[in-house]
């Protein structure tokens, strides 16, 4: 069953929950058939399509050629298996390399300024994170970042699900030997919230989520499976309602009892829908590295029309709604209405050396912070610094 007509199959439903997930709805969408066309796949392993990248560069410099392959990219991506390896993306693994030896460095200098990357869905002192790799590849080392980035394959896959003018983040992950496994999770944006955040979106929103990102990984260093290369289960992302199910335990054993795993080398990448079920493997082995440089794409149309000065707005704000409240003057509900249209409601992006997610998967938002304080009467004052406290952790304008 494709995932469009999986959404369908409960019209009129327009809210879903935890509870009413159904593990045996979700076998039957993983089980539900192909028909999408992998003409370009050099073969199928574990049920993932595998492109040789060296067998498409014609393909892929030619316009006509590269929009059959994107269709291709974009039918697997949505309907088929959710997910597909490019051999040899990097024929030349000097881009690799150079760029392994920045990453080196920045993980050593945040070591020795004391700081450490947590991860969103693994503990904490099993590997090391970079968050916001693409900006200090780039200011450190902008030759390496124009020869990393000039990679025809990159931007293909990118606009054969997102169209033109994406936007490029990246955070790079080294796994030790002995790092734990992460936990099966769904990727940003809704995989981002908690069960109760996102119950509150709509039908048409859970939908919409898969469609303004894609994850890639790039393999810098060679993986075999001992070394925990992501663990995937094809077409989980066609089960509608996965962005609320993925932390039941029945799904997240079904996961563990059913994923595969594909050994990578190095300048492989493997890219894939954020709604597909997946998780970061256990490194297993005693000697091997294991450094992937995670992107995350985004749609251009994640932005708004008109640019806001949101603090100043709070700023202002503040003071008339604490005032009307202890007067009695506006209930819990309207002053809750009023920050919706005044606060940033959302937390990303941010800076996440500065700002990490700390005691859960994303920090405070703007609408929290000036919510909070008006809960707990804070004087102007106070909210101003902590405002602007926030906005500098953030890089908020």
């Amino acid at each position: 069953m494709k995932q469009s007509q999986g959404c369908l199959a409960k019209r009129g439903q327009q809210w879903y929950s935890e509870r009413d997930c159904s593990l045996n709805e979700f076998v039957a969408q993983l089980n539900a058939g192909d028909d999408c066309p992998t003409r370009y796949a050099a073969e199928i392993r574990q049920g993932i399509p595998v492109y040789d990248c060296q067998q498409l560069d014609d393909v892929a410099r030619d316009a006509s050629g590269r929009a059959q392959l994107q269709a291709e990219w974009a039918c697997v991506l949505r309907d088929g298996a959710g997910v597909l390896l490019l051999q040899q993306a990097f024929a030349d693994i000097r881009p690799i390399d150079d760029a392994t030896a920045v990453f080196a460095a920045i993980i050593r200098s945040e070591r020795e300024q004391g700081s450490s990357g947590a991860d969103h869905f693994a503990a904490a002192d099993t590997n090391d994170r970079i968050w916001n790799a693409q900006e200090k590849l780039c200011l450190r080392a902008p030759a390496v970042f124009a020869e990393y980035f000039s990679n025809l394959m990159l931007r293909a896959v990118s606009e054969a699900w997102l169209g033109p003018c994406y936007q490029m983040t990246s955070q790079v992950n080294v796994v030790r030997p002995g790092g734990d496994a992460q936990k099966v999770h769904r990727d940003y944006h809704l995989g981002f919230q908690t069960v109760g955040e996102a119950e509150r979106y709509p039908v048409h929103v859970h939908r919409m989520s898969a469609f303004l990102t894609l994850q890639g990984a790039v393999a810098h260093t060679d993986m075999p499976v001992e070394s925990g290369p992501t663990k995937l289960l094809p077409y989980s992302q066609r089960y509608a309602e996965g962005y609320v199910a993925w932390r039941r335990a029945d799904f997240r054993e079904y996961f563990e009892e059913h994923f595969v795993q594909l050994p990578l080398s190095k300048g492989d990448v493997v890219f894939f829908n954020p709604a597909l079920f997946h998780a970061a493997g256990a490194n297993r082995t005693t000697d091997v590295q294991r450094m992937a440089n995670l992107l995350q794409i985004s749609s251009a149309y994640g932005r708004a029309m008109e640019v806001l000065d949101r603090r100043r707005m709070c700023e202002a704000v503040y003071p008339v709604l604490r005032e009307r409240r202890a007067m009695g003057r506006i209930s819990d509900a309207e002053a809750a209405a009023a920050i919706a249209s005044c606060a940033e409601g959302y937390p990303f992006p941010t800076d996440l050396d500065r700002n990490p997610p700390v005691g859960g998967l994303a920090p405070e938002s703007q609408q929290e912070l000036m919510q909070r304080a008006l809960d707990e009467d804070w004087e102007p004052a106070r909210f101003i610094q902590a405002l602007n406290d926030q906005a500098s952790r953030s890089r908020m304008t």
